[in-house]
Protein backbone atom coordinates (compact mmCIF):
# COMPACT_ATOMS: atom_id res chain seq x y z
CA UNK A 1 0.00 0.00 0.00
CA UNK A 2 1.85 3.44 -1.24
CA UNK A 3 2.49 6.29 1.92
CA UNK A 4 -0.51 8.95 1.07
CA UNK A 5 1.55 12.50 0.86
CA UNK A 6 1.01 14.74 3.79
CA UNK A 7 1.73 18.29 5.08
CA UNK A 8 4.13 18.43 8.33
CA UNK A 9 1.22 18.28 10.54
CA UNK A 10 0.01 15.33 8.95
CA UNK A 11 -2.97 16.81 6.72
CA UNK A 12 -3.24 14.58 2.76
CA UNK A 13 -2.32 16.93 0.36
CA UNK A 14 -4.74 16.78 -2.56
CA UNK A 15 -2.48 17.99 -5.14
CA UNK A 16 1.11 18.46 -5.13
CA UNK A 17 1.69 20.22 -8.64
CA UNK A 18 -0.24 23.22 -8.88
CA UNK A 19 -0.53 26.36 -6.59
CA UNK A 20 -3.99 27.35 -5.57
CA UNK A 21 -5.18 30.39 -8.02
CA UNK A 22 -7.70 33.21 -8.69
CA UNK A 23 -8.58 32.34 -11.84
CA UNK A 24 -7.15 29.96 -14.33
CA UNK A 25 -4.52 32.47 -15.22
CA UNK A 26 -4.59 34.45 -11.53
CA UNK A 27 -2.37 35.39 -8.71
CA UNK A 28 -1.51 32.56 -6.23
CA UNK A 29 -3.44 32.94 -3.19
CA UNK A 30 -1.65 33.52 0.24
CA UNK A 31 -4.05 30.97 1.92
CA UNK A 32 -2.74 28.02 -0.04
CA UNK A 33 -0.82 27.32 3.17
CA UNK A 34 0.81 23.84 1.90
CA UNK A 35 2.35 25.95 -1.10
CA UNK A 36 3.97 28.17 2.03
CA UNK A 37 5.13 25.16 3.82
CA UNK A 38 7.10 24.22 0.96
CA UNK A 39 8.77 27.08 0.09
CA UNK A 40 9.26 28.21 3.79
CA UNK A 41 10.77 24.76 4.63
CA UNK A 42 12.87 24.74 1.50
CA UNK A 43 14.50 27.85 2.48
CA UNK A 44 15.42 26.20 5.60
CA UNK A 45 16.98 23.28 4.73
CA UNK A 46 20.82 24.48 5.10
CA UNK A 47 23.12 27.06 6.85
CA UNK A 48 24.67 29.02 6.30
CA UNK A 49 25.16 29.28 2.27
CA UNK A 50 22.17 29.75 -0.10
CA UNK A 51 19.99 26.80 -0.67
CA UNK A 52 20.88 27.53 -4.45
CA UNK A 53 22.95 29.78 -5.79
CA UNK A 54 25.42 29.70 -3.63
CA UNK A 55 28.80 29.60 -5.28
CA UNK A 56 28.51 33.07 -6.85
CA UNK A 57 30.44 35.92 -8.01
CA UNK A 58 29.78 40.47 -8.16
CA UNK A 59 30.53 43.51 -9.20
CA UNK A 60 29.13 47.11 -8.81
CA UNK A 61 28.37 49.31 -12.08
CA UNK A 62 26.02 51.69 -13.05
CA UNK A 63 23.07 51.44 -15.36
CA UNK A 64 22.14 54.63 -17.85
CA UNK A 65 19.37 54.98 -19.86
CA UNK A 66 19.82 55.44 -23.53
CA UNK A 67 16.08 55.63 -24.84
CA UNK A 68 13.28 56.91 -24.00
CA UNK A 69 10.20 54.40 -22.47
CA UNK A 70 7.83 56.58 -19.92
CA UNK A 71 5.31 55.99 -22.59
CA UNK A 72 5.24 52.51 -20.80
CA UNK A 73 6.37 53.07 -17.35
CA UNK A 74 6.39 55.97 -14.49
CA UNK A 75 9.45 54.59 -13.16
CA UNK A 76 12.41 57.47 -12.14
CA UNK A 77 14.68 54.79 -13.13
CA UNK A 78 13.54 55.05 -16.58
CA UNK A 79 12.80 58.68 -16.78
CA UNK A 80 15.25 60.76 -18.35
CA UNK A 81 17.49 59.70 -20.95
CA UNK A 82 21.06 59.79 -19.58
CA UNK A 83 20.32 59.38 -15.98
CA UNK A 84 22.31 56.82 -14.26
CA UNK A 85 21.49 54.57 -11.15
CA UNK A 86 24.26 52.99 -9.07
CA UNK A 87 23.79 48.99 -9.44
CA UNK A 88 25.32 45.58 -7.13
CA UNK A 89 25.69 42.92 -9.50
CA UNK A 90 25.74 39.31 -8.92
CA UNK A 91 26.25 35.87 -10.86
CA UNK A 92 25.88 32.28 -10.12
CA UNK A 93 25.79 29.07 -10.36
CA UNK A 94 22.68 27.31 -9.59
CA UNK A 95 23.26 23.10 -8.55
CA UNK A 96 26.99 23.54 -7.15
CA UNK A 97 27.75 24.55 -3.39
CA UNK A 98 30.01 27.55 -2.23
CA UNK A 99 32.72 25.61 -2.55
CA UNK A 100 31.40 24.11 -6.60
CA UNK A 101 33.71 24.58 -9.80
CA UNK A 102 32.60 27.45 -11.78
CA UNK A 103 32.84 25.94 -15.08
CA UNK A 104 30.63 23.19 -14.26
CA UNK A 105 27.30 22.73 -17.18
CA UNK A 106 24.87 24.62 -15.18
CA UNK A 107 22.33 27.48 -15.07
CA UNK A 108 23.64 30.85 -14.38
CA UNK A 109 21.87 33.43 -11.91
CA UNK A 110 22.23 36.99 -13.11
CA UNK A 111 20.64 39.34 -10.29
CA UNK A 112 21.05 42.97 -10.46
CA UNK A 113 19.97 45.39 -7.26
CA UNK A 114 19.38 49.18 -8.53
CA UNK A 115 19.85 51.71 -5.98
CA UNK A 116 16.77 53.85 -7.28
CA UNK A 117 16.01 56.83 -5.75
CA UNK A 118 12.10 55.35 -5.05
CA UNK A 119 14.14 52.42 -3.36
CA UNK A 120 15.71 49.09 -4.40
CA UNK A 121 14.49 47.10 -7.72
CA UNK A 122 15.96 44.11 -7.85
CA UNK A 123 15.80 42.09 -10.90
CA UNK A 124 16.94 38.82 -9.81
CA UNK A 125 17.11 36.49 -13.28
CA UNK A 126 19.19 33.74 -14.82
CA UNK A 127 21.16 33.74 -18.44
CA UNK A 128 18.18 32.27 -19.93
CA UNK A 129 15.05 33.26 -20.87
CA UNK A 130 13.20 30.04 -19.82
CA UNK A 131 13.03 27.89 -17.06
CA UNK A 132 12.60 24.10 -16.16
CA UNK A 133 8.89 24.81 -14.28
CA UNK A 134 5.87 26.68 -14.56
CA UNK A 135 4.97 26.42 -11.03
CA UNK A 136 6.50 27.51 -7.81
CA UNK A 137 5.20 24.55 -5.87
CA UNK A 138 7.62 22.58 -7.90
CA UNK A 139 10.37 24.28 -7.17
CA UNK A 140 11.63 22.78 -4.00
CA UNK A 141 11.27 19.01 -5.53
CA UNK A 142 13.30 19.99 -8.43
CA UNK A 143 16.17 21.24 -6.63
CA UNK A 144 16.39 18.72 -4.40
CA UNK A 145 17.08 16.66 -7.73
CA UNK A 146 19.64 19.22 -8.49
CA UNK A 147 21.24 18.78 -5.03
CA UNK A 148 23.14 15.60 -3.42
CA UNK A 149 21.25 11.85 -2.84
CA UNK A 150 20.81 11.41 1.04
CA UNK A 151 22.06 8.31 1.07
CA UNK A 152 25.06 8.68 -1.33
CA UNK A 153 25.32 12.12 -0.63
CA UNK A 154 26.69 12.10 -4.52
CA UNK A 155 24.81 14.24 -7.14
CA UNK A 156 22.37 12.13 -9.15
CA UNK A 157 21.96 11.98 -12.86
CA UNK A 158 19.05 9.55 -11.96
CA UNK A 159 17.10 11.77 -9.93
CA UNK A 160 17.90 14.74 -12.28
CA UNK A 161 16.34 12.74 -15.40
CA UNK A 162 13.78 10.92 -13.74
CA UNK A 163 12.07 14.36 -12.59
CA UNK A 164 12.75 15.74 -16.07
CA UNK A 165 11.34 13.28 -18.24
CA UNK A 166 7.93 13.15 -15.90
CA UNK A 167 8.06 16.86 -16.55
CA UNK A 168 7.42 17.59 -19.94
CA UNK A 169 7.48 21.54 -18.90
CA UNK A 170 11.32 21.28 -19.01
CA UNK A 171 12.30 20.51 -22.33
CA UNK A 172 13.18 23.89 -23.18
CA UNK A 173 15.37 24.78 -20.52
CA UNK A 174 17.07 20.93 -20.63
CA UNK A 175 17.42 22.37 -24.10
CA UNK A 176 19.37 25.28 -23.43
CA UNK A 177 21.17 23.81 -21.06
CA UNK A 178 22.64 21.04 -22.88
CA UNK A 179 23.54 22.99 -25.89
CA UNK A 180 26.27 25.09 -26.33
CA UNK A 181 24.77 28.03 -24.21
CA UNK A 182 25.12 25.94 -20.85
CA UNK A 183 28.53 26.55 -19.74
CA UNK A 184 29.48 30.12 -20.50
CA UNK A 185 33.10 30.76 -20.41
CA UNK A 186 32.60 33.74 -17.79
CA UNK A 187 29.90 35.90 -16.68
CA UNK A 188 30.34 38.76 -19.24
CA UNK A 189 29.83 36.39 -22.14
CA UNK A 190 26.14 35.73 -21.46
CA UNK A 191 23.33 37.04 -21.82
CA UNK A 192 20.96 38.14 -18.42
CA UNK A 193 17.08 37.78 -18.44
CA UNK A 194 14.09 38.88 -15.78
CA UNK A 195 12.73 35.26 -17.79
CA UNK A 196 9.42 36.35 -15.49
CA UNK A 197 6.83 38.01 -17.27
CA UNK A 198 6.57 41.67 -15.18
CA UNK A 199 4.54 44.67 -15.38
CA UNK A 200 4.89 48.26 -16.37
CA UNK A 201 2.13 51.29 -15.57
CA UNK A 202 2.64 54.50 -17.17
CA UNK A 203 1.25 57.84 -15.43
CA UNK A 204 -1.99 57.12 -17.13
CA UNK A 205 -2.70 53.86 -15.00
CA UNK A 206 -1.88 51.58 -18.52
CA UNK A 207 -0.49 48.65 -18.13
CA UNK A 208 2.09 46.72 -19.65
CA UNK A 209 3.01 43.40 -19.76
CA UNK A 210 7.38 43.61 -19.95
CA UNK A 211 10.02 40.66 -19.95
CA UNK A 212 13.80 42.13 -19.35
CA UNK A 213 16.63 41.14 -21.55
CA UNK A 214 20.51 41.69 -20.92
CA UNK A 215 22.61 41.38 -24.47
CA UNK A 216 26.23 40.68 -23.91
CA UNK A 217 28.13 43.52 -25.75
CA UNK A 218 31.29 40.97 -25.12
CA UNK A 219 29.88 38.28 -27.42
CA UNK A 220 28.95 34.98 -26.75
CA UNK A 221 31.38 32.34 -25.78
CA UNK A 222 31.25 28.97 -24.13
CA UNK A 223 32.79 25.84 -23.47
CA UNK A 224 32.60 22.40 -24.79
CA UNK A 225 32.53 19.50 -22.06
CA UNK A 226 36.21 18.59 -22.41
CA UNK A 227 37.23 22.17 -22.38
CA UNK A 228 35.24 22.77 -18.96
CA UNK A 229 36.56 19.28 -17.54
CA UNK A 230 40.63 20.89 -18.36
CA UNK A 231 39.88 24.13 -16.97
CA UNK A 232 38.18 22.61 -13.80
CA UNK A 233 41.66 20.15 -13.70
CA UNK A 234 43.27 23.78 -13.45
CA UNK A 235 41.10 26.19 -11.43
CA UNK A 236 37.35 25.66 -9.54
CA UNK A 237 37.46 29.87 -9.29
CA UNK A 238 37.39 30.60 -13.18
CA UNK A 239 34.49 33.20 -12.82
CA UNK A 240 35.49 35.14 -10.35
CA UNK A 241 39.51 35.59 -12.10
CA UNK A 242 37.93 36.17 -15.41
CA UNK A 243 35.10 39.04 -13.59
CA UNK A 244 37.21 40.45 -11.23
CA UNK A 245 40.69 40.19 -12.95
CA UNK A 246 38.86 42.38 -16.52
CA UNK A 247 37.42 45.30 -13.94
CA UNK A 248 41.18 45.46 -12.40
CA UNK A 249 42.30 45.78 -15.77
CA UNK A 250 39.44 48.71 -16.53
CA UNK A 251 38.20 46.38 -19.00
CA UNK A 252 34.35 46.88 -17.92
CA UNK A 253 32.31 44.63 -19.22
CA UNK A 254 28.55 46.08 -20.88
CA UNK A 255 25.18 44.82 -21.71
CA UNK A 256 22.25 46.62 -23.38
CA UNK A 257 19.09 46.13 -21.92
CA UNK A 258 16.42 45.26 -24.11
CA UNK A 259 12.41 45.58 -23.01
CA UNK A 260 9.48 42.83 -24.75
CA UNK A 261 6.06 44.90 -24.26
CA UNK A 262 3.50 43.42 -24.35
CA UNK A 263 -0.66 45.66 -23.95
CA UNK A 264 -2.21 44.28 -20.77
CA UNK A 265 -5.04 42.83 -23.14
CA UNK A 266 -2.88 40.84 -25.90
CA UNK A 267 -2.51 38.13 -22.66
CA UNK A 268 -6.16 36.92 -23.49
CA UNK A 269 -5.19 36.30 -27.43
CA UNK A 270 -1.85 34.81 -27.62
CA UNK A 271 -1.84 31.09 -28.58
CA UNK A 272 0.86 30.43 -25.52
CA UNK A 273 0.29 31.48 -21.57
CA UNK A 274 2.21 35.10 -21.89
CA UNK A 275 3.19 34.39 -17.69
CA UNK A 276 4.12 30.75 -18.51
CA UNK A 277 8.22 30.50 -17.13
CA UNK A 278 8.60 27.60 -20.38
CA UNK A 279 7.90 29.93 -22.20
CA UNK A 280 9.31 32.64 -24.52
CA UNK A 281 7.19 35.74 -26.57
CA UNK A 282 8.55 35.58 -30.15
CA UNK A 283 10.69 38.44 -31.30
CA UNK A 284 8.50 38.79 -34.05
CA UNK A 285 5.41 39.72 -31.97
CA UNK A 286 6.81 41.81 -29.54
CA UNK A 287 10.31 42.86 -30.63
CA UNK A 288 13.07 43.80 -28.42
CA UNK A 289 12.98 47.84 -27.32
CA UNK A 290 16.39 49.24 -26.13
CA UNK A 291 16.19 50.60 -23.34
CA UNK A 292 19.91 51.56 -21.80
CA UNK A 293 23.25 49.88 -20.55
CA UNK A 294 24.79 48.33 -17.92
CA UNK A 295 28.65 48.96 -17.62
CA UNK A 296 30.09 46.67 -14.42
CA UNK A 297 33.42 49.12 -13.62
CA UNK A 298 34.53 48.27 -9.84
CA UNK A 299 35.12 45.75 -7.42
CA UNK A 300 33.91 45.36 -4.27
CA UNK A 301 36.11 46.29 -0.91
CA UNK A 302 34.86 43.39 0.11
CA UNK A 303 33.46 40.79 -1.29
CA UNK A 304 31.66 39.53 1.99
CA UNK A 305 29.98 42.70 2.95
CA UNK A 306 28.60 43.00 -0.44
CA UNK A 307 28.74 39.41 -2.66
CA UNK A 308 28.09 37.23 0.05
CA UNK A 309 25.76 39.68 1.89
CA UNK A 310 23.97 40.24 -1.15
CA UNK A 311 19.69 39.58 -0.45
CA UNK A 312 17.97 39.90 -3.99
CA UNK A 313 14.22 39.45 -4.07
CA UNK A 314 12.18 39.58 -6.93
CA UNK A 315 9.62 41.56 -4.32
CA UNK A 316 11.66 44.55 -3.77
CA UNK A 317 10.06 46.62 -6.85
CA UNK A 318 9.77 50.77 -7.17
CA UNK A 319 6.33 52.45 -8.39
CA UNK A 320 6.15 51.72 -12.04
CA UNK A 321 6.99 48.31 -11.81
CA UNK A 322 5.03 45.45 -10.47
CA UNK A 323 4.34 42.04 -10.78
CA UNK A 324 2.28 39.32 -13.12
CA UNK A 325 0.31 36.42 -12.37
CA UNK A 326 3.06 34.37 -13.68
CA UNK A 327 3.27 31.54 -10.47
CA UNK A 328 6.56 31.15 -10.21
CA UNK A 329 7.06 35.13 -9.76
CA UNK A 330 4.40 34.67 -6.91
CA UNK A 331 5.99 31.87 -4.92
CA UNK A 332 9.73 33.45 -5.07
CA UNK A 333 8.17 37.22 -3.96
CA UNK A 334 7.66 35.34 -0.75
CA UNK A 335 10.38 32.68 -0.76
CA UNK A 336 13.49 34.91 -1.58
CA UNK A 337 13.08 37.56 1.19
CA UNK A 338 12.09 34.89 3.41
CA UNK A 339 15.46 32.96 2.50
CA UNK A 340 17.14 36.12 3.65
CA UNK A 341 15.63 36.64 6.91
CA UNK A 342 16.55 32.98 7.41
CA UNK A 343 20.34 33.35 6.18
CA UNK A 344 21.18 36.46 7.18
CA UNK A 345 18.54 37.71 9.98
CA UNK A 346 15.55 40.17 10.46
CA UNK A 347 16.78 43.41 8.95
CA UNK A 348 18.81 42.12 6.25
CA UNK A 349 18.18 45.31 4.03
CA UNK A 350 19.75 47.51 6.65
CA UNK A 351 23.67 46.06 5.74
CA UNK A 352 25.50 47.89 3.17
CA UNK A 353 24.96 45.74 0.31
CA UNK A 354 21.05 46.24 0.42
CA UNK A 355 20.14 49.45 2.15
CA UNK A 356 18.51 51.82 -0.16
CA UNK A 357 19.96 55.30 -1.20
CA UNK A 358 16.83 56.47 -0.30
CA UNK A 359 14.92 57.79 3.25
CA UNK A 360 14.00 54.04 4.44
CA UNK A 361 11.15 54.76 7.39
CA UNK A 362 9.16 51.55 8.62
CA UNK A 363 7.63 50.23 11.76
CA UNK A 364 9.19 46.89 12.06
CA UNK A 365 10.18 46.24 15.42
CA UNK A 366 13.18 44.74 17.40
CA UNK A 367 13.99 40.81 16.85
CA UNK A 368 17.58 40.23 15.79
CA UNK A 369 19.81 42.39 14.03
CA UNK A 370 18.55 45.61 15.46
CA UNK A 371 21.52 47.41 14.94
CA UNK A 372 19.92 51.12 13.85
CA UNK A 373 18.07 53.84 15.38
CA UNK A 374 14.52 54.36 13.51
CA UNK A 375 12.54 56.50 15.85
CA UNK A 376 11.60 59.54 13.44
CA UNK A 377 12.69 61.68 15.75
CA UNK A 378 10.30 60.69 18.39
CA UNK A 379 9.89 57.55 20.31
CA UNK A 380 6.76 58.15 20.97
CA UNK A 381 5.74 56.68 17.31
CA UNK A 382 6.17 53.14 17.35
CA UNK A 383 2.67 52.47 15.58
CA UNK A 384 0.58 53.62 12.59
CA UNK A 385 -1.66 55.39 12.19
CA UNK A 386 -0.28 57.46 14.85
CA UNK A 387 -0.48 61.34 15.66
CA UNK A 388 3.02 60.90 17.13
CA UNK A 389 4.37 62.41 13.30
CA UNK A 390 5.63 59.23 12.38
CA UNK A 391 5.64 58.97 8.48
CA UNK A 392 2.28 58.16 6.95
CA UNK A 393 1.21 56.47 3.79
CA UNK A 394 1.87 57.74 -0.01
CA UNK A 395 -1.36 56.45 -2.09
CA UNK A 396 0.31 57.76 -5.46
CA UNK A 397 2.02 54.84 -5.42
CA UNK A 398 0.04 52.47 -5.66
CA UNK A 399 -0.62 50.66 -9.13
CA UNK A 400 -3.70 50.52 -10.94
CA UNK A 401 -5.22 47.34 -10.36
CA UNK A 402 -5.04 44.16 -12.38
CA UNK A 403 -7.69 41.99 -13.75
CA UNK A 404 -8.20 39.01 -12.54
CA UNK A 405 -11.07 36.19 -12.79
CA UNK A 406 -12.26 32.66 -12.09
CA UNK A 407 -12.65 30.20 -9.11
CA UNK A 408 -10.13 30.03 -6.49
CA UNK A 409 -8.54 26.15 -7.06
CA UNK A 410 -5.40 24.64 -7.82
CA UNK A 411 -5.89 24.30 -11.59
CA UNK A 412 -4.70 21.01 -13.63
CA UNK A 413 -2.59 22.69 -17.03
CA UNK A 414 -4.91 24.01 -20.05
CA UNK A 415 -2.16 24.49 -22.22
CA UNK A 416 -3.01 24.01 -25.88
CA UNK A 417 0.30 25.24 -27.06
CA UNK A 418 1.99 22.47 -25.51
CA UNK A 419 5.35 21.82 -24.01
CA UNK A 420 6.93 20.46 -27.27
CA UNK A 421 6.65 23.48 -29.70
CA UNK A 422 9.62 26.31 -28.79
CA UNK A 423 12.49 23.62 -27.31
CA UNK A 424 11.67 21.95 -31.00
CA UNK A 425 11.74 25.31 -32.63
CA UNK A 426 15.04 26.35 -30.68
CA UNK A 427 16.19 22.81 -32.00
CA UNK A 428 15.80 23.61 -35.93
CA UNK A 429 17.13 26.51 -35.28
CA UNK A 430 20.65 24.74 -34.24
CA UNK A 431 23.31 24.33 -37.16
CA UNK A 432 24.78 20.79 -37.78
CA UNK A 433 27.40 21.37 -35.30
CA UNK A 434 25.58 22.48 -32.36
CA UNK A 435 23.26 19.66 -32.51
CA UNK A 436 25.89 17.30 -32.43
CA UNK A 437 27.39 18.84 -29.64
CA UNK A 438 23.40 18.43 -28.15
CA UNK A 439 23.18 14.79 -28.68
CA UNK A 440 26.85 14.00 -27.04
CA UNK A 441 25.99 16.21 -24.19
CA UNK A 442 22.88 14.79 -23.28
CA UNK A 443 23.92 11.74 -23.74
CA UNK A 444 27.27 11.97 -21.33
CA UNK A 445 24.23 13.71 -18.96
CA UNK A 446 22.88 10.23 -18.73
CA UNK A 447 25.09 8.21 -18.22
CA UNK A 448 24.25 5.54 -15.81
CA UNK A 449 20.79 6.20 -15.63
CA UNK A 450 18.02 4.14 -15.88
CA UNK A 451 16.85 2.25 -19.21
CA UNK A 452 13.24 3.10 -18.16
CA UNK A 453 14.24 7.01 -17.40
CA UNK A 454 16.07 7.18 -20.29
CA UNK A 455 13.38 5.51 -22.51
CA UNK A 456 10.84 7.98 -21.06
CA UNK A 457 12.78 10.99 -21.84
CA UNK A 458 13.43 10.39 -25.41
CA UNK A 459 9.92 10.02 -26.28
CA UNK A 460 10.20 13.80 -25.62
CA UNK A 461 12.53 14.31 -27.36
CA UNK A 462 10.91 12.70 -30.58
CA UNK A 463 8.15 15.05 -29.52
CA UNK A 464 9.65 18.11 -30.12
CA UNK A 465 11.38 16.89 -33.45
CA UNK A 466 12.67 13.33 -34.78
CA UNK A 467 15.63 14.49 -35.37
CA UNK A 468 15.85 15.65 -31.93
CA UNK A 469 15.24 11.96 -30.17
CA UNK A 470 16.91 10.39 -33.91
CA UNK A 471 20.34 12.47 -32.38
CA UNK A 472 20.16 11.80 -28.69
CA UNK A 473 19.15 7.75 -29.20
CA UNK A 474 22.13 7.33 -31.82
CA UNK A 475 24.70 9.37 -29.57
CA UNK A 476 23.07 7.44 -26.25
CA UNK A 477 23.85 3.97 -28.52
CA UNK A 478 27.51 5.13 -29.48
CA UNK A 479 28.66 6.10 -25.59
CA UNK A 480 29.94 2.73 -23.60
CA UNK A 481 27.08 1.78 -20.95
CA UNK A 482 24.50 3.44 -23.43
CA UNK A 483 21.15 1.98 -24.03
CA UNK A 484 20.03 -1.38 -25.93
CA UNK A 485 20.23 -0.51 -29.62
CA UNK A 486 16.54 -2.29 -29.98
CA UNK A 487 14.90 0.64 -28.29
CA UNK A 488 11.58 0.38 -29.22
CA UNK A 489 11.09 4.68 -29.01
CA UNK A 490 10.33 5.80 -32.72
CA UNK A 491 8.53 8.79 -33.55
CA UNK A 492 5.34 7.61 -34.52
CA UNK A 493 4.81 6.60 -30.68
CA UNK A 494 4.58 10.49 -30.00
CA UNK A 495 3.01 11.96 -32.87
CA UNK A 496 5.65 13.69 -33.81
Amino acid sequence: MKKKLTTSAGAPVSNNQRSKTAGERGPVLVQDYKLLEKLAHQNRERIPERVVHAKGWGAMGTFTVTHDISKYTCAKIFSKVGSKTPILSRFSTVAGEMGAADTERDVRGFSLKFYTEDGNWDLVGNNTPVFFLRDGYKFPDFIHTQKRHPRTNLRSPEAMWDYWSLSPESLHQVTILMSDRGIPTTPMHMNGYGSHTFSFWNNDGERFWVKFHFKTQQGHKHYTNDESAEIIGQTREKYQEELFGAIEAGNFPKWTLKVQIMPEADAEKTPYNPFDLTKVWPHADYPLIEVGELELNKNPDNYWQYVENAAYSPSNVVPGIGFSPDKVLQARIFSYADAHRYRLGTHYEALPANSPITEVNHYNKDGAMRFFTNDFGTPDAYYEPNSKGGPEEVPSAEEPPMKISGDAMRYEENDTFGDYKQPGDLFRMFNEGQRERLFNNIAGAMDGVSEEIVQRQLKHFYAADPAYGAGVEKALKDQKGGIDPNSNVRPEEVGA
